[in-house]
């Protein structure tokens, strides 16, 4: 997907631009909290959008993109690398080709289909080799035998994704600037 018009990130972006709190949230690094607020107020509207699993897929993303900018912690998002199209990977490209313990892929299948989802992990241990540092992002809890994170309105583990990112970025070094002290 290109960065054509999207309705559920216009109306996330929308959301985060006209709110009151998160600004201040963001300037205590009170990401946790950043995402309870959108989850809270968004999630809702965003799941009438589009199917569910697209539309949570969607957010995600976007609320990803925002906040590992707001964090400044180094990744890129949508990047083919070796044929195969990624959704966010920490730090980057380069560094999961020159040393893959240090890089982190984050998997944000837009399906709760367990066989699409296990296809799409069996696809990225092709270039990540280690297997622990692919993360999936889901729109409901499944055993998938990853790491997994859950943003639904109920039960979000997705709130404390940003804080395990950085700790693992503190923990491999791709942090240089080592904003989050976790």
């Amino acid at each position: 997907m290109d960065e054509e018009a999207n309705p559920i990130k216009d109306y996330l972006f929308d959301y985060i631009k006209n709110s009151q709190t998160i600004p201040e949230l963001i300037s205590q690094k009170k990401f946790d909290l950043v995402i309870g607020e959108i989850t809270c107020n968004c999630y809702d509207k965003i799941v009438t959008m589009d199917q569910k699993d697209i539309a949570v897929g969607v957010l995600a993303t976007g609320i990803l993109h925002y906040l590992l900018t707001n964090a400044l912690l180094n990744s890129q998002r949508k990047v083919e690398f070796r044929g195969i199209e990624l959704d966010v990977v920490v730090p980057d490209v380069k560094t999961l080709e020159k040393d893959s313990k240090m890089s982190l892929i984050i998997c944000i299948p837009k399906s709760s289909d367990k066989q699409i989802i296990e296809q799409k992990i069996s696809q990225l241990e092709k270039i990540q080799p280690v297997k622990e540092n692919i993360w999936v992002v889901l729109s409901e809890n499944m055993e998938i035998g990853k790491r997994t994170f859950v943003l639904s309105k109920e039960d979000s583990s997705f709130s404390k994704i940003i804080f395990e990112i950085a700790q693992f970025s503190n923990v491999n070094g791709a942090n240089k600037f080592k904003i989050l002290r976790i």
